[in-house]
């Protein structure tokens, strides 16, 4: 059976239960910062489980994309050497929101996998949970007797709570869990030990495929657990191990899901799967890995230096890099990979097929990039260990390890290897306390300590009516108090609230509460899953008091002027440069609007003049706002409207339309009542932020209008510099002009001087045993003349040393080079030299053993440099 068949049935199956299909959500979760990517098929249904929201269908099923390589659920060091861990995966899964519960999820679970999928049953064993004193929780004896009523006794595990007690994070929902465990070995090694053994204990042909997770409770911040407002299933079965199962294979990556890939890297690197096992590591990387990347960048995440595009960036050089060393991959290679995976994948996922250029685009720039940076690496590792050569030691310290790794994204495995075939070893105490410092530097950072919510008033559903309205009377529902780098806060969640929290690009409101003479600032709106959460630096008074809740008007006015601006900007875009132009992010706030596209060169200065021209004519046009609410999202589409990859919508949307033939956009954000509001638009800069990806930054109304008047001030202030000529243009260019011919004639005379300084330092040259030895003190223009100068000594000296104190610019610098030749014949090397004189100016460098350099902050230094440097050579 193929891999695509065994999902059918799978969601088949469920339909055919009452269960409702529901497309997987993006792999990059928004708007839960507990979260940075969808980590578990319940992702999406959190709110339902917490009781948030009130689900559209009490059983769904799906397969939803997961992503686990940061946080609590993180296999990336296992992905590749063993066979059966993954980053991106599938989880094919089926929820009951307080509908049915453990009998129905056990009994189905067998059904599919016995008569169905025709899995040998007794090849199968399950896992109970065993009860846990810490949380005062008895063994999950329910399940064990529905199970036994299914399976022998002899085939039922009872587990602990690492294996049996399912929790997504720290806080929030979790439940015991029926773990469903298959035994894929051989006959003869099954007669030999029995499989009840070998369950959970990390044996590769013993695994879970289906986990059964009964979620009764809520893991509040101070680690108790509380009921939840209902019972729920929520189950999850690795779809890679499913296949792997059902086309008894070995190994996952044996599965028609992963061979028509590693056939591809087997072609395309002239080496072949099952001979060599770092061979085959590094194809299953690399197979593994291009899901993972592939569909990030198609839900939106681009790889970055930060976050989640940092994690997505580490994944992919993590590809690379097991290309580069073990496949000869010198060259980007991982981007062709792109129209096999988007035909493999098309039909459950298609934002991957609808932006295939795109993403291949984008990762064969980053793969340019980072091989340069591997080559860069390796350079650095060569000096590294010409410098241990010649030092006589034969160990790499950790902290330059760790800067290897931090720097050039050589992990410790890579150095160590490189290491071990030059006869060095690599301080990995040394590296692992580095490594500690840094995580300790990002927790530092990024910890915060969240309480648990503070039940005010009963939750009736959460209202927003920042539409239609800027101020409201409201009531509290709820608060918390958290701890961050910024300090103690607290949020609170009004029931009904006109603060518009941050989403879509556009930053959330500020404001106040007031009470009579009391009023508390909401400094930020944000959304949490779906709850409109107001943060605040203190509490007010009286908790049941009625509020009159009321968002800061002109930073509100000055925000939708932009984000109406972003509209018309897309489409401007659009019609401008084609309709391969998509959005790949936005900032909205009362300053500026940051709008981030697709398109794949830098933007000429008519196109930007002719974009800034439509927005502006449409600005002048006045066309009023005809905004659409709970539409259903076929009709929406059906309008033309345009919708943003790696956003999940409703089965109902608001649409935003400017002009039918012009602008229609899907969208949650506040918006002008017509252009004309908006009044000046003006485009202030266009970059490229990623490979394929522009960005514009551009401003609106009042500040646009400043910036052009400051403009204006700025050229009359020029113009009456130049003693106000009737040509401003020429005059400039006339000036640009002389400047230029100056310069040449500066650094003409510059190289005069240095041709001169040379010839005397060359008469002043001394003989020694067996080379000729410059050392002086000179003062010079640049850095530049300096190493220039060092150069042109070494190639017209015979077996020179040369040693030059500079005074550059009133700051000290020194240059040593010397004859390749002599660094072993004198054993002198340039870089241990340049760091010892460097201590007599207050500074440090370094470089090759027959080049360095050195900078410094001791200027009166320099008159040591020479004298420490004449007695290093005292005798010679």
């Amino acid at each position: 059976m193929k891999a695509k068949d065994i999902r059918t049935q799978f969601i088949d199956f469920f339909k055919s239960k009452g269960h409702t299909y529901i497309p997987s959500s993006p792999i990059v979760v928004k708007n839960d910062p507990t979260l940075m990517f969808t980590n578990a098929g319940m992702n999406q249904f959190k709110d339902y489980i917490l009781g948030n929201e009130t689900p559209k269908a009490t059983r769904v099923a799906n397969s939803q994309k997961c992503l686990r390589v940061s946080g609590k659920h993180n296999d990336l060091e296992e992905v590749g050497v063993d066979t059966y861990h993954h980053t991106m995966f599938e989880m094919l899964g089926n929820w009951s929101f307080g509908d049915y519960f453990k009998k129905e999820a056990i009994e189905w679970a067998w059904e599919l996998l016995t008569e169905v999928y025709k899995l040998p049953k007794d090849r199968l064993y399950v896992s109970v949970f065993g009860g846990d004193a810490g949380d005062k929780l008895e063994k999950d004896m329910e399940a064990f007797q529905l199970w036994s009523q299914i399976v022998p006794e002899s085939r039922i595990l009872f587990g602990n709570k690492k294996d049996n007690f399912w929790e997504m994070g720290d806080t929030g929902p979790c439940g015991p869990c029926s773990e469903i465990h298959i035994d894929l070995r051989s006959e003869s090694e099954r007669q030999q030990v029995d499989g009840y053994t070998l369950v959970n204990n990390d044996h590769p042909q013993v695994i879970e495929i289906w986990n059964l997770v009964f979620m009764q409770f809520n893991r509040l911040a101070d680690g108790s657990l509380k009921e939840l407002p209902a019972k729920h299933v929520d189950t999850g079965m690795g779809f890679e191990r499913l296949v792997r199962a059902i086309q008894a294979k070995s190994s996952n990556y044996d599965s028609d899901i992963f061979t028509p890939f590693i056939q591809f890297i087997e072609k395309k690197s002239g080496k072949q799967y099952g001979l060599d096992e770092k061979v085959d590591i590094a194809m299953r990387v690399i197979v593994d890995h291009i899901r993972a990347i592939s569909f990030s960048i198609a839900d939106g995440q681009l790889p970055s230096n930060n976050k989640a595009g940092y994690v997505i960036r580490r994944i992919l050089r993590r590809a690379v890099r097991y290309g580069y060393t073990f496949l000869g991959f010198h060259k980007p290679f991982m981007y062709e990979l792109l129209p096999l995976l988007a035909e493999t994948f098309g039909e459950i996922f298609p934002e991957l097929a609808a932006q295939q250029d795109f993403v291949a685009k984008v990762i064969m720039e980053e793969e340019q990039s980072f091989l340069r940076t591997l080559d860069n690496g390796l350079r650095k590792l060569d000096q590294i260990k010409e410098e241990l050569h010649q030092s006589g030691k034969s160990v790499v310290d950790g902290k330059i390890a760790f800067e290897l790794y931090d720097t050039y994204g050589f992990p410790l495995d890579l150095t160590s290897l490189i290491a071990r075939e030059n006869g060095f070893s690599v301080d990995e105490k040394g590296f692992a306390a580095e490594m500690e410092i840094q995580k300790n530097r990002s927790r530092a950072a990024a910890e915060q300590e969240t309480g648990d919510w503070v039940i005010i008033n009963a939750e009736e559903g959460v209202e927003f009516i920042g539409y239609d309205y800027l101020e409201s009377q409201s009531r509290i529902v709820k608060y918390r108090q958290i701890k961050d780098k910024k300090g103690d806060r607290f949020q609170i969640v009004l029931d009904r609230t006109p603060f518009y929290a941050e989403s879509g690009g556009q930053v959330g409101d500020q404001g106040w509460l007031i009470n009579g003479a009391e009023t508390v600032k909401v400094l930020d709106t944000k959304k949490e899953n779906d709850l409109i959460v107001h943060f605040v630096d203190k509490l007010p008074s009286q908790f049941d008091a009625t509020f009159q809740a009321k968002v800061d008007a002109a930073k509100r006015k000055d925000s939708m002027n932009n984000h109406s601006a972003t509209h018309l900007l897309h489409a401007a875009l659009k019609q401008v440069l084609g309709d391969h132009v998509q959005q790949k992010g936005s900032l909205v706030n009362e300053e500026l609007l940051r709008f981030d596209f697709s398109h794949f060169s830098k933007m000429t200065e008519e196109e930007i003049a002719r974009v800034e021209s439509i927005v502006n004519a449409k600005i002048r046009e006045n066309i009023a706002l005809y905004e659409q609410r709970n539409v259903p999202i076929a009709e929406a589409k059906k309008q033309g409207a345009t919708a943003l990859f790696g956003e999940k919508y409703g089965d109902f949307v608001r649409v935003i339309t400017f002009d039918p033939q012009f602008s229609v956009e899907l969208c949650g954000g506040t918006h002008v009542s017509a252009t004309g509001v908006i009044g000046l638009f003006k485009i202030v800069s266009e970059s490229s932020i990623a490979a394929g990806v522009r960005r514009i930054e551009a401003i609106t109304a009042k500040t646009a209008e400043d910036f052009v008047n400051s403009q204006l001030e700025l050229i009359k202030e020029i113009g009456e510099m130049l003693k106000s000529p009737r040509d401003l243009k020429k005059s400039v260019e006339t000036l640009v002009q002389e400047r230029n011919e100056l310069k040449k004639e500066i650094e003409f005379l510059h190289a005069q001087q240095a041709a001169a300084i040379k010839q005397q330092l060359i008469a002043a040259k001394e003989q020694r045993n067996g080379f000729n030895l410059i050392i002086s003190q000179v003062k010079l223009p640049s850095a530049e003349s300096l190493k220039k100068l060092a150069y042109e000594l070494k190639n017209e000296v015979a077996d020179v040393v040369v040693v030059l104190a500079a005074e550059i610019e009133d700051k000290p610098q020194i240059a040593v080079i010397l004859q390749e030749s002599l660094v072993d014949s004198l054993g002198l090397n340039a870089g241990q030299m340049v760091r010892d004189l460097a201590k007599e100016i207050q500074g440090g460098g370094g470089g090759q053993p027959f080049f360095a350099t050195a900078g410094g902050k001791d200027l009166a230094g320099l008159s040591k440099v020479v004298q420490k440097a004449i007695e290093m050579f005292a005798g010679r």
